[in-house]
């Protein structure tokens, strides 16, 4: 029908995962868009789709799986619409009015609330596909659902988005304004495919807010709720699990693993969710180390804790394996926990926003100076061709993750392992928990060539 096709083009990106299989949308995705100087949020929901059985036959086939959603996918899409200030309901003009399309209309009516003597939520009937003459012509057919002017549109080359815009910008009746920063910590909940991240993110957001399924690969786009913990405003960020580069299939699950990969840049601190019955695999390997090379903060779950046989050894014995197979991440805090039974589940997100306030954290010049003196006093940088690697001096010269410039007489000397070093003595006075930190070496004479270098090798 276009629903997703429509949602990107309005987003002015492509979020929603797009394809010509019923279906292919499952949760609601949330995305910010504006029009003529209004913003607002825009919800792409799984399609409120009856089944073919009831209408009889002729309708497409669901995409694989989605059989298996629709009332879940129903439910959705209805939690949307009770929540919306407007409602933009889709039609295919090609199609013409279906029994689905007459079965919508209905639900429509019978989920607006009145509001001093006006329906509730308003909404728009656009009709998609609408390229031709006689496509328009077509429209007028669509006034027997009983929903208003019908709109022409092609979500596909963008024909009458702006007419349908002006018309949303109408029901929604506010004034343009300027837009706030969002300022909410971003927290991505990222991992394999049925390694229980949306379920996580449920119990979290205290609803259904994302499809469960055992089936893995539920969860399609990268999916935003924002909530407040406390004083402190989270938008937390559901992923499609990220399998291996040789397993992925093209197509929509391509496009997913895409969407995961952007869902990780945009976030300040990542869940890395492992399987506690299958322990860290090389995908959770993989997942971790483009964690690392994003810059990211990120807290380790270990998820399922409840499905194990456990003695008071257990625990430990799998932290210490964990830290052999992710020692590039020896700094990351680990939780285990179990989102089916809530078990440890209320310690995730202060343990997220811990590390987060590590990520913003500022060490004073003089502190800085000061450990990397005693660091120098401790164990000298080893020499090359009688050149001895000497540190200047130092300054924090931005948070996020903690960076640190250091004015060396030689950069090219700054071995990998002396930074590694370095790194070490400054989280034995500041931990840093869960977060990357930075170093970057810099000639202290201007007329000399610099070279940048960080703590796990060259960018």
């Amino acid at each position: 029908m276009g629903k997703s096709t429509l949602f990107n083009r309005l987003a002015g990106e492509r979020l929603s995962v797009v394809d010509d299989v019923p279906g292919t949308t499952r949760d609601r995705l949330v995305a910010e868009a504006d029009w003529n100087g209004i913003f607002f949020d825009m919800v792409d929901t799984g399609g409120i789709d009856p089944s073919e059985a009831r209408f009889g036959g002729g309708r497409a086939p669901l995409s694989e799986g989605s059989a298996d959603f629709v009332e879940q996918i129903r439910a959705q899409a209805e939690i949307a619409i009770r929540n919306a200030d407007a409602v933009i309901f889709l039609v295919d003009v090609e199609s013409g009015v279906t029994p689905a399309d007459i079965e919508v209309a209905g639900i429509l009516r019978r989920l607006q609330k009145d509001r001093n003597g006006e329906p509730h939520p308003p909404v728009l009937l656009a009709v998609n596909k609408t390229d031709s003459l006689k496509r328009l012509a077509d429209t007028y057919e669509f006034y027997e659902l009983g929903m208003g002017e019908p709109i022409a549109i092609s979500a596909q080359h963008g024909t009458g988005t702006g007419d349908l815009l002006d018309a949303l910008i109408t029901v929604l009746n506010v004034p343009a304004e300027e837009t706030e920063e969002d300022e909410s910590v971003k927290i991505a909940i990222v991992g394999r495919p049925n390694a229980g991240k949306s379920t996580l993110l449920n119990i979290l957001a205290g609803e259904e807010r994302s499809i469960v399924s055992p089936i893995p690969g539920t969860t399609r786009d990268a999916v935003d709720t924002r909530m407040t913990f406390g004083d402190t405003a989270i938008t937390l960020i559901d992923t499609a699990g990220i399998r291996k580069r040789g397993s992925i299939e093209p197509g929509v699950e391509k496009y997913s693993v895409l969407r995961a990969h952007r869902a990780i840049q945009r976030a300040d601190v990542a869940l890395l969710v492992v399987d506690a019955g299958q322990g860290v695999t090389e995908q959770d390997q993989h997942i971790a180390g483009f964690i690392k090379d994003a810059w990211k903060s990120v807290v380790l779950i270990v998820n399922k804790w409840d499905a194990l046989d456990k003695d008071a050894h257990t625990m430990h014995e799998f932290t210490e394996r964990i830290r052999g197979l992710l020692n590039f991440l020896d700094y990351v805090p680990v939780l285990f926990i179990s989102a089916k039974t809530g078990q440890r589940v209320d310690q995730v997100l202060p343990q997220a926003l811990l590390v987060q306030d590590e990520r913003v954290r500022r060490i004073p010049t003089s502190q800085i100076n000061k450990i990397l003196r005693d660091a120098q006093d401790r164990h000298p940088a080893p020499s090359k061709s009688g050149q001895v690697f000497k540190i200047y001096y130092a300054t924090q010269v931005r948070s996020e993750p903690p960076t640190f410039l250091l004015y060396v007489n030689a950069p090219e000397l700054a071995h990998f392992t002396y930074q590694r070093y370095l790194e070490n003595r400054f989280r034995e006075q500041y931990p840093f928990t869960g977060t990357p930190i930075r170093l970057v070496f810099k000639a202290r004479r201007e007329d000399l060539s610099t070279t940048t270098r960080n703590t796990h090798g060259d960018n």
